[in-house]
């Protein structure tokens, strides 16, 4: 088996759910394996498409089919399909991404692509809410300055949850109205500006260092430790392959 690629154990939990069932004459799952273990070593080693080995097959075909797998929402609903999460509790996080100078010159405006310019240079941020072990349940992309709180309520809607637990950056109040709404406990320190302070569950709010640790691990892919893609559909589309082998793992 060659460095970054699947698993048996893990290909045989994933093969199901991919494009292309046995039998089917457009596209049989021969190739999946190959094709899934392509975009893994670009995720992985950070390179560009041009610099694929010869073994993986011709590099734009493969380029090619990796976008369409991303404008059609496939490596997200793969990533949400493999879940078994823990609803205990969820935590909210986020991080920010400095973009490389590939990232630029698309010809939309960059705020469509979620760039902006900040003190922290050319950056994007990945927002994830993440079950009670830690594993990633949904994934958003915003421009680098904008808030954490903005795309909470999306991350959390629908998801019935015991408690959400998140940092003072969350702690808005019609965030903390919506986490009541459901049942839920709300574990977020309060900012000084409030005149009340929530009482926190200290024990339980160390606990969100899963989460931190969750996007540790997504940037041990190089491709999502820098930026290096022009559109945010596929940034985050191999935001959700890498997502994905989290939870294989």
């Amino acid at each position: 088996m060659r460095h970054y690629e699947l698993k048996d154990a893990d290909w045989t939990r994933l093969a199901p759910l991919l494009p292309g069932k046995v039998g089917d004459a457009v596209r049989s799952t021969a190739d999946n394996r190959l094709f899934v273990n392509t975009v893994l070593w670009i995720a992985r080693s950070g390179a560009p498409w041009r610099d694929l080995p010869e073994r993986f097959g011709p590099w734009n075909s493969v380029y090619r089919r990796f976008r369409r797998w991303a404008q059609k929402g496939i490596w997200q609903r793969v990533f949400e399909a493999i879940q078994d999460p823990d609803l205990d509790w969820a935590m909210l996080d986020s991080t920010s991404i400095r973009a490389h100078q590939h990232a630029a010159g698309q010809k939309k405006a960059p705020r469509a692509e979620a760039l902006s310019r900040s003190r922290g240079g050319f950056t994007s941020k990945l927002h994830a809410v993440g079950d009670a072990l830690g594993n990633p349940l949904r994934l958003a992309l915003t421009p680098g300055q904008q808030a954490d709180c903005t795309v909470a309520a999306d991350l959390l809607e629908g998801l019935a949850v015991g408690a959400v637990l998140a940092d003072k950056a969350y702690d808005t109040n019609a965030l903390i109205a919506q986490i009541h709404q459901v049942g839920a406990a709300v574990v977020v320190p309060s900012k000084r500006s409030r005149r009340t302070a929530r009482e926190l569950d200290r024990n339980l709010y160390a606990d969100r260092n899963k989460v931190e640790r969750f996007f540790n691990r997504l940037k041990h892919y190089r491709r999502l430790a820098t930026r290096y893609d022009k559109t945010a559909t596929s940034f985050l589309a191999f935001a959700h392959c890498a997502a994905t082998c989290v939870w294989l793992l």
